[in-house]
């Protein structure tokens, strides 16, 4: 004879040759006879591996006290224990014993991906992620929802989940922060033949990004190909010259066609401008050689200026010390202190004037 017991937290299912019996509550038993008990936790769902649940609904026993959910097709059920989410249930009929814990069902609706606002957002980090899908949007970016490869809506900046349902869901995310375009220019001739290629450089940003999507094949080339015409066509207008010398005019008339454009790009250009003009290696070589000439020739000018303001300030000079002959004694002394600083020795007598002597000497020499 086998024994068995059962504690407080556990129920018994009798069975008498493999059929069942009735439910026994905590103690000990003995078996015989034929009989078998299996344990059911009163923690864990009400199961049995000798028979269905139906069979155990049917003891009047059992069903009052357990709690019974029923879960259909394109449903999940949220289980509460005693106030608290514990686990989602997908479809199937389940039973939980109620004898120590109140145990509460939502159903929720998953035909459709879009989860319902009552459902609480801090259930998904609690269920596992094959129930759903999680997308996040930055704060600089907007998100098309597709289901079934259908635009749904846009998805602005946050945290969104999805049920995962038979309907494909599927999000291209679209970067609304200014961004910048580099527009590499091909070869262009200018009105007097020369070959110059020219990089190019707008900012812009995304005003529309469901419009820019659904109207517009690579709305990013479509600029590149106006940009370049935009340029194509004013360096074929004028000479190099004119062009080195208003590289902002051609700035402007770039800007200015891409502006025109902006509307049915669906975007918004803020700024563009000329980055490089690249001459061919012999057009540059020829416009340093005529460089160093210009420098050299400006230089020139300044010297010989310099040459003539210094004569003209000497020519004063001289008739200021004609006029004046206290300046001219002044002006030759100042001219005898700066060579007697270079003289090692002078030798002086003592007859006549020092200042005579001394220009004497000077003269002399």
């Amino acid at each position: 004879m086998k024994k068995i017991i059962i504690n407080e937290n556990q129920k018994g299912f009798l069975f008498k040759n493999g059929k069942y019996i009735e439910l026994l509550g905590a103690g000990k038993y003995r078996l015989y006879g034929g009989r078998e008990i299996e344990i059911s936790e009163l923690e864990q769902p009400v199961a049995c591996s000798r028979c269905a649940l139906e069979t155990l609904l049917a003891d009047k026993n059992v069903a009052d006290r357990v709690t019974v959910a029923e879960v259909a097709d394109e449903q999940l059920a949220l289980h509460y224990v005693n106030g608290k989410f514990s686990s989602v249930l997908n479809r199937g009929k389940y039973a939980f014993w109620s004898v120590a814990d109140r145990h509460e069902f939502r159903i929720v609706d998953i035909s459709s991906p879009t989860v319902d606002e009552s459902v609480p957002e801090y259930i998904f980090s609690k269920i596992p992620q094959i129930y759903y899908t999680k997308i996040e949007v930055a704060e600089y970016q907007k998100a098309r929802l597709y289901f079934n490869q259908k635009l749904e809506r846009v998805l602005d900046a946050g945290t969104y989940y999805f049920w995962r349902t038979p309907v494909k869901v599927d999000v291209d995310f679209v970067d609304t922060r200014l961004t910048q375009m580099n527009i590499i220019g091909q070869e262009i001739l200018t009105a007097d033949k020369v070959s110059l290629r020219i990089n190019f450089v707008c900012s812009y940003r995304v005003t529309d990004c469901v419009r820019i999507q659904t109207e517009i094949n690579d709305f990013a080339e479509q600029m590149h190909v106006t940009a370049q015409l935009a340029l194509r066509e004013y360096v074929g207008k004028y000479k190099l010259d004119e062009i080195l010398e208003n590289k902002e005019q051609m700035s402007r008339y770039v800007f200015e066609k891409l502006k025109s454009k902006e509307k049915n790009l669906f975007v918004e250009i803020t700024d563009a401008g000329v980055k490089d003009i690249i001459l061919p290696g012999e057009i540059r070589e020829i416009m340093n050689t005529v460089l160093v000439a210009e420098k050299r020739a400006q230089a020139n000018v300044i010297t010989r200026r310099e040459e003539v303001a210094s004569t003209r300030s000497l020519l004063n000079t001289a008739r200021l010390m004609d006029e004046n002959q206290t300046l001219y004694k002044l002006k030759e002394l100042e001219y005898v202190e700066r060579i007697c600083e270079n003289v090692g020795n002078i030798n002086l007598n003592g007859n006549g004037n020092i200042l005579s002597q001394l220009a004497d000497i000077l003269a002399s020499k």
